[in-house]
Order: C-alpha cells, then sequence, then structure tokens
C-alpha cells in the first residue's frame, strides 16, 4: 500500500508509476519498451527480466505498480507465480501477454488477481487498455486504509492468491517430507519470500513451517509404526529426521507419548 500512497499523497508532484515487463522474448521486451507511450501515462519502465525467477527478483527489488508478463516461459509455473506475485504485492496490478491459449487457465489468472489476459501477438489498442484499466484501478487504492487493514493485506496477501501459495506450499511439503527441505526451499518453488510464506502459513493455518513439516512427519511415522519389522532408526529416516533423538522429541510433543508407547498401544489394540 505504501507503494500507492504515494502517488496519492504527493499533491501537486508528479510522480511516475513502475512498470516491469517480463518475457523470454527480447524483441517482444524491447517492442513495447519503445511502442507503448509510457509517459503520456504517467509510466516509465524502471526493469525488466527474461524468466521467471528473475522477474520475482526485479520485482521485489524495484517494487514496481504495474507488471506485463508471459507466463509459458521455460521452468515457470505460470499460475504459482502468478499467485506469488498477488500474495506478496496486492495492490500490484498485472497484465499476461502470453500465447498459451487456454480458457480455464485465463479463468484462473484472473481469479487470482490478473487484470488482463493478452494472447500474443496483441494490438496496440489492447495494451494501452490493459494500462489504463491497471492505472484506474491503481488510482482507486488512493483512499486511506487503517493501520489494521493494512496488516492484515500484509500478512494474508490477495485472499484467493494466498489461499493458492498455501495449497500449493503444502502440496509440495506433502510430496518432499522426506527430504533436508527447508522453508527456503518451498518458498522457492511457489515464488514467495521465504519470510512471506512464513506469513501466509502462520494466517492461513495458525502454524509455523516446522509445524507443519513436522506434524506430516509424524503422521507419516504413526503409519510405519504398524509394522513391527521397521526399527526406530529406520524409520526416523525414512520419514525425514536427522537423528532419533529429535525424532523422539518431537513425536512425544506431538502425540504425547514416545514412539515404543504408541507402538504399544497399537499392540494392544490388536
Amino acid at each position: 500500500m505504501a507503494r500507492i500512497l504515494r502517488h496519492c499523497i504527493l499533491s501537486g508532484v508528479f510522480a511516475m508509476y513502475k512498470v516491469v515487463l517480463i518475457d523470454d522474448e527480447e524483441i517482444i521486451v524491447q517492442g513495447m519498451q519503445k511502442v507503448i507511450p509510457w509517459e503520456k501515462y504517467g509510466c516509465h519502465v524502471a526493469g525488466t527480466a527474461c524468466n521467471g525467477e528473475e522477474g520475482m527478483t526485479v520485482i521485489r527489488w524495484e517494487k514496481p505498480d504495474i507488471v506485463f508478463t508471459d507466463i509459458s516461459m521455460p521452468g515457470l509455473n505460470g499460475l504459482q507465480m502468478i499467485a506469488g506475485i498477488k500474495s506478496e504485492f496486492p495492490d500490484l496490478q498485472i497484465s499476461i501477454l502470453t500465447g498459451y491459449r487456454n480458457f480455464e487457465y485465463a479463468q484462473e489468472a484472473i481469479r487470482l488477481g490478473v487484470v488482463r489476459y493478452l494472447l500474443k501477438p496483441s494490438r496496440m489498442d489492447e495494451l494501452e487498455e490493459a494500462l489504463h484499466t491497471m492505472l484506474e484501478r491503481l488510482k482507486a487504492l488512493c483512499p486511506e486504509e487503517t493501520q489494521e487493514q493494512e496488516e492484515d493485506r500484509e500478512g494474508l496477501g490477495d485472499n484467493a492468491a494466498g489461499s493458492f501459495v498455501v495449497k500449493n506450499a503444502l502440496t509440495y511439503i506433502e510430496q518432499h517430507y522426506k527430504e533436508k527441505i527447508t522453508l527456503s526451499d518451498v518458498a522457492d518453488q511457489v515464488y514467495v519470500s521465504q519470510w512471506h510464506l512464513s506469513k501466509l502459513l502462520n494466517g492461513h493455518l495458525g502454524k509455523s513451517y516446522s509445524e507443519i513439516l513436522n506434524t506430516i512427519r509424524i503422521r507419516e511415522a504413526k503409519k510405519l509404526l504398524k509394522d513391527p519389522s521397521m526399527r526406530i532408526s529406520g524409520i526416523t529416516e525414512e520419514v525425514g529426521f536427522v537423528d532419533t533423538a529429535h525424532f523422539s522429541r518431537v513425536f512425544k510433543k506431538i502425540t504425547g507419548m514416545s514412539a515404543n508407547e504408541y507402538r504399544n498401544s497399537l499392540r494392544r489394540e490388536q
């Protein structure tokens, strides 16, 4: 919100809206820089990128108001990138410029907060209409928000995008809990900073990353404990813990009993 307020509070002072362009086709980025009359709209291109990872770096550094981006670039999950951007920067206005023709995909992108879904090759009037719409939305954000409202937006981000990010983060954790995955590893997969992912997990689930990861690991350990032939040390390694002592502490904290006590309780139930 601070980015938007700089345009609202500088009464009588001309302030340019910052734009970032992301596309793996350099000719498209160069073309948009030259052809669109940015100054006419009170904008300037603050940065460009040729892939999703570089694009996120530029966005975090420049903190732009507007982004034009492709979503069909090598090594990129477009929807996850869009959700990550909108979750971390709720007021950022995004238009997609792509050759990916999929109606359901476009619908999901719009649900996540994309302003326009433009198909390549796009006409100049389409690009300018998208830019005009994004600027109108930015101007509509000028009314002051209370501090409590701002903190809520910073904590959860855009609701649909934030939920999308959390869902994909949980899916990745479920698929890789056996590995030595860190919060940073998961954040990279869902295109947000680890700081922001931590806030999202706490805001949506009321749990920290380590609590979520340990809960999944102990859930799987309880399944393996049903097999009497498996040693505790083997189960420890199987579910991703580095050593048995740590596994035992976490298991007791979550279940209220040791792994051996839990295994014995299963035998009594049989």
